[in-house]
């Protein structure tokens, strides 16, 4: 294992020491517990939102933490859960008396503990709202999850619930919208070669030179099936069409197509995923209208991606376009 650490123990503390270091004007890091908040929480009348998992999806939950998206967020130890005891001064330190919402990616330890912390909020007075993402198309049940996990689409309800929050909607109103996002998003992965936790030491899954992991999650887990490696083009499609295929996209029809990368793969690979798969929905007659290239939510050093599509409709196409201003997006500002 080569990684650029100093102690397996103190990967997640450093980094966020780091993070708050680098972007001063944006967050503030709280040491103990860990949590991350916008600089300037909470927002007087503003509806909080704060979401959070196991780290080792940078820059997801942190990098997103900042006007027009999460006012927090409650990083666990690699790819483990974020406490209560976290959660809950979180979810204080930005409520300014309009209520929360917790955006909860759908992992048995992350729905726990969020629901526990919603419960302890409540005892404080404050009003709490959860929006549960399982946008991912794979599999019904993993290791982690009861039920589909939630994935890639994370992004886009941090995203567009934020600024629905930013634009002053009311507590039920931004968990409405959270939650209109995920049952118009799907998602789906796949994995050239697995990841290595820094206290592990060693690859998460064994994968053969010449072989594929289609369907994986985002912390390693098994997928539909394993192949042997194709062209990006036979890839993309193997991802895209069953995605099209639960959400029901018909034509005529706009969409959001988000291609995420895994941590380790190229920009330039992510760009021939996207240009496939655009091809693909431009044949069944949706439109692309927004677009989302990059590694959002990855998977420690992982060499893949995972597609999203968002079903648009005029005010989902709306809230993507409001300004943000967070470390790993920015636009409008």
């Amino acid at each position: 294992m080569k990684k650029l650490i100093n102690d397996p123990r103190s990967v997640v503390e450093e980094s966020l020491q780091g993070f708050g270091q680098a972007h001063p004007e944006l967050v503030t890091v709280n040491p103990d517990p860990i949590f991350v908040t916008r600089k300037d929480a909470p927002v007087n009348g503003k509806v909080g939102l704060v979401s959070g998992g196991g780290s080792g999806h940078e820059p997801l939950h942190a990098g997103f933490v900042g006007r027009g998206m999460l006012d927090a967020a409650v990083p666990g130890a690699v790819f483990t859960s974020p406490t209560p005891d976290q959660i809950l001064p979180a979810t204080l330190a930005v409520d300014s008396g309009a209520g929360v919402v917790h955006i909860v990616k759908n992992y048995t330890g992350d729905v726990l503990n969020f629901e526990t912390a919603a419960e302890l909020s409540e005892a404080e007075g404050v009003n709490v709202r959860t929006v549960l993402v399982n946008d991912d198309v794979a599999v019904e049940d993993s290791l982690y999850t009861a039920g589909r996990r939630g994935v890639g689409g994370t992004v886009l309800v941090e995203k567009i619930a934020g600024a629905a929050a930013e634009r002053g909607d009311d507590l039920d109103a931004v968990a409405a919208i959270g939650e209109r996002v995920n049952s118009n998003v799907r998602t789906m992965g796949v994995a050239l070669t697995a990841c290595t936790v820094p206290h592990a030491g060693k690859p998460s899954f064994d994968l053969a030179e010449d072989e594929i992991e289609i369907g994986i999650g985002i912390h390693g887990e098994p997928g539909r099936h394993r192949i042997a490696m194709e062209k990006a083009d036979g890839i993309t499609e193997r991802l895209l069409e069953p995605v099209l295929s639960d959400l029901g996209i018909t034509s005529g029809e706009k969409v959001l197509l988000f291609v995420n990368g895994m941590g380790g793969t190229p920009l330039s690979e992510l760009y021939i995923v996207y240009r496939r798969a655009a091809k693909v929905l431009a044949d069944r007659g949706a439109a692309v209208e927004r677009s989302l290239v990059g590694n959002y939510i990855t998977s420690l050093e992982m060499q893949g991606c995972s597609i999203s599509v968002l079903r648009l409709d005029d005010e989902l196409t709306e809230l993507w376009d409001a300004p943000v201003h967070t470390a790993a997006l920015r636009w409008g500002v």
